[in-house]
């Protein structure tokens, strides 16, 4: 077979095409990339390189190198990937077939965190390019084309590569790592009062190195006092070194990387800086032989002049579990919880509008003292993960496209919260008084997020959009040191006669989950590895008898290739070993047989009691991602809609926690 009918044959994504469609929102495009638009041409790895590969034994060779795509802010993020090792296989999976292997068919999957969920996005290997060199993004070795597919991939999930010019690191850092990302200023301004770490806090907290050492860093200038980092560019913190000057004072030094691939720094820590003459040969030159391409060395001091924000990526344990950057301790516990802003229902504004109290509203329980972070995300126009931007025809693609350019991309977002010391909760009263913690103000940012220590006890937490009915999606996230509990309040609007058909609230809880080949994807009851699963606990509270629940297992997967799957809910006594007693005891419901789809779901009556769900692929070693989703019938009489809503402090609550 001739070469050319090799490539022919090779996977081609009708989705993201290989010309300016997936270059440009629109024709009249004004990012300077527009001028090379004739230029570029779109070449497979094998067509400009004799050896391509996908990653390196030689990290230097996978370091990455920005190209004439103004999208640091990504490369950045996908630079802090590279410390993880755990979180780089999340996003690129391990196994898939290269350039050379028998399998290979040009075909890559990527994942990204969307809006609560990690979701896949399939792309070709044709890379942009002009006079045959990749010109965006490329690995400092040019034989290496992780970084410049990874990049394909967040243009496709976004629309077009023209949409990565210009953003925000700790977007980026979300989309990589599914966790938290904070950003704070260097430098504010009288006017910038409302900092984007919503909770009030500042840098000078905390230990400087610790951040460095433990987490993702980046910071980024908005335009240098010395004139040679740029405007507008972000940077990569690598690491930072306390030394001791031959004077005897002490300094704090900092590694920082640019992602042109070039050094910019002429301050006099540069490479023949004035600098190292106050320290000792023996501590200066093994600091100047690290420093490789694009690096170059600040001190502290520097640092915080020439640099106007620092954004953090909130580190995570090897178990998996988000850590504090407060404590280090691991936020073992977490809970989402999805809803909307409705204009004329549920889009009540500010604090300072007459219908504040339409916004949607939460009960946090907090079971036992300890640290919590709240998060207030909200979704982005064209990155919808259920009617998906990339799953679009390309016509309709082309029309959101420009819909999408005249929209803020954010909303004025915020929430408050207050603790509620009555189990018969008035609303109005409670309204009136301060809340107990909220975001100093509404910002324009995707996610805003408040830390704090809570103590035991129920929360009522109010997200809002600053202006009055204006609509948008939302994600409500709390992450805890202790056990809790997040569920959506719903209140009647009008009075229910004792017979009504319609009696009943439902409180939702869902957990997110994977199943991991060799790990947790233990397959079916037919198979030996079944109790590798993962077994989610859950505990039943009722006064009244046997409780109703629905419980629903959807996994997220392409539309075509879905897995098999069921689930088995077992009764447990309190604090024994579960994997003892599931072997030795029948389930008792099953949603069974396992069916090829997204979304399974049985109706069950329990009583009270200590249950756990395991959920699972028919066959071994498949492996996806999952949700679970709890929702509790909670039965109520005809009252009025505050004592329907203090109902909600004495009924049926979940503990659960993902057993790693």
């Amino acid at each position: 077979m001739e070469q050319s009918d090799i490539y022919n044959a090779l996977f081609e994504d009708p989705d993201f095409p290989a010309d300016s469609h997936s270059l440009f929102s629109d024709l009249h495009s004004s990012t300077p990339v527009s001028k090379f638009s004739d230029d570029i041409t779109w070449m497979r790895p094998q067509e400009v390189s004799q050896q391509p590969r996908l990653f390196s034994e030689n990290l230097q060779e996978n370091h990455v190198k920005q190209g004439i795509l103004g999208d640091c802010w990504f490369l950045c993020a996908c630079a802090a990937l590279q410390c993880n090792d755990r979180l780089l296989k999340q996003v690129i999976p391990s196994g898939q077939a290269t350039w050379g292997e028998k399998e290979y068919n040009g075909c890559f999957l990527f994942r990204f965190w969307q809006f609560g969920r990690w979701v896949e996005v399939v792309v070709d290997d044709r890379l942009p390019c002009i006079d045959a060199k990749l010109c965006f993004s490329r690995c400092q070795c040019q034989d290496v084309f992780w970084v410049a597919l990874l990049e394909k991939a967040y243009a496709k999930l976004n629309g077009t590569y023209e949409r990565l010019w210009a953003g925000q690191v700790c977007e980026a850092l979300v989309d990589l790592c599914g966790g938290v990302a904070k950003r704070w200023k260097l430098k504010a301004s009288e006017k910038e009062e409302c900092e984007t770490d919503a909770s009030g806090s500042t840098l000078e907290k905390f230990n400087l190195s610790d951040i460095v050492d433990n987490c993702m860093m980046s910071c980024c200038v908005h335009s240098s006092h010395r004139g040679s980092l740029g405007e507008y560019h972000a940077f990569v913190v690598m690491e930072h070194v306390s030394v001791i000057k031959m004077c005897g004072d002490s300094l704090v030094l900092l590694r920082i990387r640019n992602p042109w691939g070039r050094r910019c720094w002429d301050g006099p820590w540069k490479e023949d800086g004035d600098g190292w003459e106050q320290l000792d040969p023996e501590i200066a030159l093994p600091l100047r032989s690290r420093v490789e391409e694009g690096e170059f060395w600040v001190d502290e001091i520097e640092f915080g002049k020439e640099f106007d924000e620092v954004t953090v990526a909130y580190p995570f344990s090897i178990e998996g579990h988000m850590k504090s950057l407060w404590t280090g301790a691991n936020l073992s516990f977490s809970q989402q919880v999805y809803s909307s802003w409705i204009k004329d229902r549920t889009a009540g504004g500010s604090r300072n509008t007459n219908s504040f109290s339409c916004n949607p509203k939460f009960w946090l329980k907090i079971q036992e003292v300890g640290e919590v972070l709240l998060c207030l995300h909200q979704w982005d126009l064209y990155r919808s993960p259920k009617n998906s931007w990339i799953s679009l025809p390309v016509q309709r693609r082309e029309a959101l496209r420009h819909r999408c350019d005249h929209l803020t991309k954010h909303h004025a977002i915020g929430f408050h919260v207050w603790k509620v010391k009555k189990k018969r909760l008035n609303l109005p009263r409670t309204l009136q008084e301060a809340p107990c913690l909220s975001t100093l103000c509404h910002a324009y940012e995707r996610e805003v997020s408040v830390h704090c220590v809570l103590s035991p006890g129920y929360y009522l937490v109010i997200p809002s959009i600053f202006l009055q009915g204006a609509e948008g999606r939302f994600l409500m996230r709390a992450f805890s040191t202790g056990q809790l509990s997040l569920s959506e309040v719903k209140l009647p609007d009008i009075q229910y006669p004792a017979n009504a058909k319609n009696d009943a609230e439902w409180e939702t809880i869902s957990f997110d989950g994977q199943w991991l080949k060799g790990n947790s994807a233990g397959g079916s009851r037919n198979f030996s590895t079944h109790f590798a699963n993962p077994i989610l606990p859950f505990k039943v509270n009722s006064d009244t008898g046997k409780t109703t629940l629905n419980i629903v297992l959807q996994q997220h997967c392409q539309t075509g290739k879905c897995h098999a799957i069921g689930f088995h809910i077992y009764q447990v006594a309190h604090n024994t070993d579960l994997n003892k007693c599931l072997k030795d005891q029948e389930p008792i419901k099953s949603c069974t047989p396992h069916r090829y789809t997204e979304e399974i779901s049985i109706m069950c009556v329990l009583p009270p009691g200590n249950y756990v769900i395991i959920p699972s692929t028919y066959e071994p070693d498949c492996v996806g991602f999952f949700t679970v989703s709890i929702a509790t019938r909670i039965d109520r009489k005809p009252v009025r809609s505050q004592e329907t809503l203090g109902r909600f402090l004495q009924e049926v609550s979940y503990i659960a926690e993902m057993r790693r």
